[in-house]
């Protein structure tokens, strides 16, 4: 990935070079090697000015290969910059799932009049797409995939494969469908290259097909295609009627989508439009991140509200006050590590073996044991650095349940949002932290309270 990116920047910085100096000739020829990817990304670094016009030097079947890997940001920019029949000629030959991804992010008045100029077969597909709940197979799908008859024989189905190869997603899975295009079975490129030409597809494909339906959520699409290892995983509607193809390398961007989410999501910032935070004004990143930081801070004054209450304890046992960051502080590192064990074993479905109750009581244990672990080490520190064995004492105590309490709220939280069809990530360290710390100041207080009539003498 390093070295991809090295490639990019590099030609990046060469290319701008060549177009402030006219020499156009020469972009043609450095873009000429260059893998599509990469030269999206250089063009993409490139200023804004000059986007349109490297653009303009790339051949036009490549350039509608390279335009597909651009930022939904640059892909905007140019369609302001190029002519309007550039446009119109570069979104027409856009595959159908790319297309629908550009037009999620156009404002509707653009994206009503581009519909209007695409061809008939492009427009209708593509408002079939858009009909789709956002997220969903529907709209991740591409339509441009091979179907074939059960009574085509080997040789026929090559035949189609051939003729049709160039303008198909992939021709790895081929998909077999019936007169009224119900999915009945599919096969690979392999299959289909082995088997004698004279045999029937319905006696050499597979019955038994994995599919997924328009409303499917893209997660499990990922799911499915992670699981058992699918380059393609075929899309079917209420009818069982097959109407396109989910590809793999659509599923590795929904993953790095949704692991961006859950990321923004445990640090307590709120989501924007993938990775464009980074591109985002400081406006727009403290309006993220401010939400979360006011919830937050309004749970937090539960802490200082355990802590007011119990003035008398503390005035009386001041030493007491110098062990409260140290026990919160114990409390929220481990139920962070527990609802982040969780929510990732939620997100791959390594969790459903144990269930989650099983799961609550393992954390519990755990916290249990990781507090008396630590009481060992914390009992005698306290004792030595404030001369009494009874506030060292509830420390200790105070510890074992913080850490007991904090390991079972992080996992039972983020469970009984997954129950409640929300997403467990929201319930996430940061969250956790602060209830943590709210308990955790109340459980110890209370215990010294408990230990006072003989702190005194302690």
């Amino acid at each position: 990935m390093a070295e991809a990116s090295a490639v990019a920047e590099v030609v990046a910085r060469q290319l701008e070079g060549l177009l402030q100096a006219g020499n156009y000739d020469g972009a043609k020829l450095l873009l000429q090697p260059v893998q599509p990817v990469d030269s999206a990304e250089a063009i993409g670094t490139l200023p804004r000015t000059l986007q349109a016009l490297a653009f303009r030097l790339l051949p036009k079947n490549e350039a509608i290969e390279v335009y597909e890997y651009l930022d939904g940001s640059v892909q905007q920019s140019l369609l302001e910059r190029l002519r309007s029949g550039e446009v119109l000629e570069l979104v027409e030959e856009m595959s159908p799932d790319d297309r629908v991804r550009l037009f999620d992010e156009l404002p509707a008045k653009v994206v009503r009049r581009l519909l209007s100029e695409l061809s008939p077969a492009e427009r209708r597909v593509t408002a079939q797409m858009l009909g789709y709940e956002a997220e969903t197979a529907g709209r991740l799908m591409t339509t441009e995939f091979i179907d074939l008859k059960e009574f085509h024989s080997a040789q026929q189905a090559l035949d189609i494969v051939r003729r049709r190869a160039r303008d198909t997603e992939t021709i790895y899975s081929l998909y077999v469908t019936d007169a009224s295009r119900h999915l009945s079975g599919m096969l690979s490129l392999r299959d289909l290259v082995t088997a004698d030409p004279e045999d029937r597809l319905g006696d050499v494909m597979t019955r038994e097909v994995m599919s997924v339906t328009t409303d499917t959520d893209q997660e499990e699409v990922a799911r499915v295609i992670q699981r058992y290892d699918f380059l393609a995983v075929p899309v079917v509607d209420r009818e069982q009627r097959l109407v396109g193809i989910v590809t793999v390398d659509d599923v590795i961007d929904v993953i790095q989508q949704e692991a961006t989410r859950d990321l923004y999501a445990a640090g307590a910032v709120q989501a924007g439009d993938e990775d464009d935070y980074f591109r985002s004004n400081l406006f727009t990143v403290a309006r993220r991140r401010v939400v979360w930081l006011l919830v937050l801070l309004v749970a937090n004054t539960g802490t200082s509200a355990v802590i007011a209450s119990e003035q008398l304890v503390l005035k009386q046992v001041v030493l007491l006050a110098a062990f409260i960051p140290l026990l919160i502080g114990t409390g929220g590192n481990v139920g962070a590590q527990s609802s982040t064990v969780v929510i990732r074993g939620l997100s791959t479905q390594r969790l459903q073996s144990l269930g989650p109750w099983r799961t609550i009581g393992r954390e519990l244990i755990a916290g249990a044991l990781l507090g008396a672990l630590l009481a060992v080490v914390v009992v005698p520190w306290a004792w030595t650095m404030g001369g009494s064995a009874l506030v060292a004492t509830a420390a200790g105590i105070s510890l074992v349940a913080i850490t007991t309490l904090a390991a079972t709220a992080g996992a039972a939280l983020p469970l009984l949002f997954d129950r409640l069809g929300l997403d467990p990530a929201l319930m996430s360290a940061p969250f956790i932290t602060t209830a943590t710390d709210v308990a955790g100041v109340f459980i110890y207080l209370r215990t010294a309270q408990l230990l006072l009539p003989r702190l005194g003498s302690g």
